[in-house]
């Protein structure tokens, strides 16, 4: 966190009570984690729904900490020189800190949601972005009601843009995170069926995703995917400053169905040298377009997208012994192991197989998207099933009395291991995909 504050703004900020004997001392930046404090840190001591971090407060303070951010109820020790910063809601602390350093700051801010595509979404626009100027984007997994403050507070003078992707489990999620990321400009790429154990249908999804456009800055723009079955109703549902993309012929900005991704814009044709498939061409459509609302030219738009390198464990090709392996274990949903399986299917290979694990957080919708799974696989001529965890039985339950796909099932890849070895001697190319937390790349380290 970087910040220049006196404990006595902060308290102000976070609209907490102050105990100090030293109203104007200076906090630079907040620690976490008491195991790293040195002398002169200061100690948020965050609380959650199954942590206190108020336990080590005593640890803190042993290591040196002057300032103690935390929620009241802490005795506060009579002999200590620490100024406590005492205040109802440590979260909601930590978002007022993070809000006010995002106001007082001049970089313009693109914040990105949307069911699938967000996280390459947010890193081509990164790159785009670092053409113009200094850009600072969150990490992995840092985009949620913790992790979106957090990176807000790393916000520097030197920074020129801000790229932050926004995730939602629950309605409400994406406002209030977007609210303290005040976005210029807000992407929504896509609405489909991810984590519909807590939004149960595909309408809560788009009400969820739509809520970062009440969030955007004074005279912000909205971009959004003109393909989408639901975001194609802010065509007439949003009465704001907006920027679509697609390939339908509606979008502002029009994908072209060409050998190399191009697309147009303003009745210009832009062509870039990038072999993309469909679903990527979306996402740097998307990070164009979001930068031309941020202000960005079309030359730094080129440069962007040719230096962008991919993240590893989404669609990653990676070439082992007689095998292409296209790993991608980092989440997984119905529209992604969709896309998945037909890119599987488009490969010119001696032999298809694919190697899926458990879609998590669908809910009562689980039975019938995995079953869907089953025809997928037959629809795009995979040779070879390899299917592991409770849901993906459900699969399996349609395959296995099916001729033209050998299928395997166990609750997990061990049951299958030496078989899918023997399959893969024989060469070909191999989908791993998965939900995160079946962690399906460690299965490439034991073949």
């Amino acid at each position: 966190m970087k910040l220049n504050l006196t404990v006595s703004k902060i308290a102000q900020i976070t609209h907490a009570e102050l105990v100090s004997s030293h109203p104007q001392l200076k906090v630079t930046s907040f620690v976490t984690d008491s195991r790293v404090i040195r002398p002169g840190d200061a100690f948020i001591a965050l609380k959650g729904k199954n942590h206190d971090a108020r336990q080590f407060i005593p640890q803190a303070l042993q290591k040196g900490a002057l300032v103690i951010l935390a929620e009241k109820g802490f005795p506060i020790p009579k002999d200590t020189e620490a100024s406590f910063i005492l205040v109802d809601d440590s979260l909601k602390a930590l978002q007022a800190l993070a809000k006010y350093h995002r106001l007082n700051s001049t970089l313009k801010v693109a914040a990105i949601t949307g069911s699938n595509g967000k996280s390459t979404t947010k890193q081509i626009l990164r790159a785009i972005c670092e053409t113009a100027g200094e850009t600072i984007a969150n990490m992995g997994n840092f985009n949620n009601q913790f992790g979106v403050p957090f990176s807000l507070l790393e916000i520097q003078e030197k920074h020129q843009y801000g790229i932050f992707e926004l995730g939602a489990s629950h309605p409400g999620d994406i406002e209030e995170i977007a609210a303290l990321a005040v976005p210029d400009v807000a992407v929504i790429t896509n609405v489909s069926a991810a984590h519909l154990e807590f939004f149960h249908d595909l309408e809560t999804v788009y009400k969820t995703k739509t809520e970062i456009a009440r969030c955007l800055n004074f005279g912000g723009t909205l971009v959004y995917n003109a393909d989408d079955g639901m975001l194609c109703r802010l065509k007439t549902e949003y009465k704001g400053k907006s920027l679509s993309f697609g390939f339908t012929s509606s979008a502002d900005l029009q994908i072209l169905k060409t050998e190399k991704f191009a697309f147009t814009y303003k009745g210009e044709a832009y062509i870039f040298d990038l072999t993309l498939e469909p679903h990527d061409q979306l996402n740097a459509a998307a990070a164009a377009a979001a930068a031309i609302a941020l202000g960005l030219y079309m030359d730094q738009v080129k440069k962007g997208l040719l230096s962008y390198t991919p993240m590893p464990m989404r669609m990653e090709r990676v070439q082992k012994e007689k095998v292409q392996f296209i790993l991608d274990c980092y989440n997984a949903n119905p529209a992604s192991m969709k896309n998945a399986l037909e890119i599987l299917g488009r490969e010119n290979t001696i032999c298809r197989i694919a190697v899926l694990g458990d879609m998590k957080e669908l809910g009562e919708t689980s039975k019938e998207y995995h079953r869907l799974v089953a025809r997928q696989l037959l629809d795009n001529r995979v040779e070879y099933a390899f299917l592991a965890g409770p849901e993906m039985k459900y699969a399996y339950e349609k395959l296995r009395d099916l001729p033209g796909i050998k299928v395997f099932y166990a609750v997990s890849p061990s049951g299958w291991m030496a078989e899918l070895s023997a399959v893969l001697k024989k060469g070909g190319t191999c989908l791993v995909k998965a939900s995160r937390s079946m962690n399906f790349e460690n299965i490439l380290k034991e073949i």
